[in-house]
């Protein structure tokens, strides 16, 4: 950081640089004031304090026992001082991508692996914005967009990223003591975990996986059934062994491997749905970092 840079700190400064360089006329160069203007200053803050600061000598100004002592607090604040407005402007100039997906997405895929990123790009911070609901403009405030739904929608102006595929899932105790569920038939008489959605659900919910398999529930099944707005809570409900839940493939795979989960019945997928990655109208070289990223990422897994 250049002196002209600096936060002017007023006479702070100017008493620091005089003590500093023990003379006004090099403190004035420095200050890109003039020598009469520093020794103002000075005579200013003598009468201020009713002290004497500086002995005047023949060719410059040396320190009085006060002036040290003044000196020594100066010299930390104004140091402490540059220090911080350089802190700030070095925060100012990071660049940050901003990349806007779901709650599931962000909690149960992203997060989890987040610090991988800030590994290979330290210099990058990611601001993620989690939303169910994405407006007409909804690539204008974000460089990447992570989003649910299908080809149809997102295929012109996206890439499939985490392509839809579920199996049901729940913990090994509540499978012991409720199991097996071996075919459809019988998970269509378990207690199920839902996901509400306020309109028809564009991924497989438990209505659309069992009718795939041509399976009706029964009308006295589903006492004791349990619904929750966002998947976050649909997967802490089956840690909890409150019942049976529909498990995406790339939001459960950790909880699987570490067997907090397990299967608990066959495996579907919708070819043409599932996470769309989109890109910015204007790309950057942080946004094509972040997605090349989650491309890497998805096909590790």
């Amino acid at each position: 950081m250049s002196d002209r840079l600096l936060p002017e700190l007023g006479w702070m400064r100017i008493f620091a640089e005089v003590a500093r360089l023990g003379s006004f006329s090099a403190a004035a160069a420095g200050l890109g004031l003039t020598q009469p203007a520093v020794s103002y200053q000075i005579r200013r803050l003598e009468e201020q304090f009713g002290v004497a600061l500086l002995r005047r000598q023949h060719r410059g100004v040396e320190l009085t026992a006060e002036g040290e002592r003044l000196f020594q607090v100066v010299a930390k604040a104004v140091g402490d001082i540059d220090a911080l407005a350089r802190s700030f402007r070095t925060e100012a100039q990071r660049p940050v991508v901003r990349l806007r997906t779901d709650y599931a997405f962000s909690a149960l895929w992203l997060i989890p692996r987040m610090h991988g990123f800030r590994l290979l790009h330290p210099e990058t911070d990611i601001q993620i914005v989690a939303t169910q609901r994405l407006d007409p403009g909804f690539r204008d405030d974000a460089d990447v967009v992570v989003v649910f739904g299908t080809k149809a929608e997102f295929g012109a102006i996206g890439s499939l990223l985490l392509q839809e595929k579920v199996v049901p899932v729940c913990t090994r105790g509540f499978l012991d003591r409720n199991g097996p569920f071996d075919n459809p038939q019988l998970l269509a008489k378990a207690i199920l975990i839902h996901l509400d959605s306020p309109t028809p659900s564009p991924w497989f919910d438990w209505r659309s996986y069992l009718a795939e398999f041509s399976v009706t529930r029964d009308l006295h099944a589903g006492r004791g059934d349990v619904s929750f707005n966002t998947y976050s809570l649909v997967v802490q409900a089956a840690l909890s062994e409150q019942g049976v839940a529909i498990g995406w493939m790339g939001l459960v795979d950790t909880l699987l491997s570490t067997h907090m989960l397990v299967e608990a019945g066959p495996p579907l997928d919708a070819p043409d749905r599932g996470y769309w990655l989109i890109p910015p109208r204007s790309a950057n070289i942080h946004s094509e970092r972040l997605s090349t990223w989650l491309v890497d990422q998805v096909g590790r897994t």
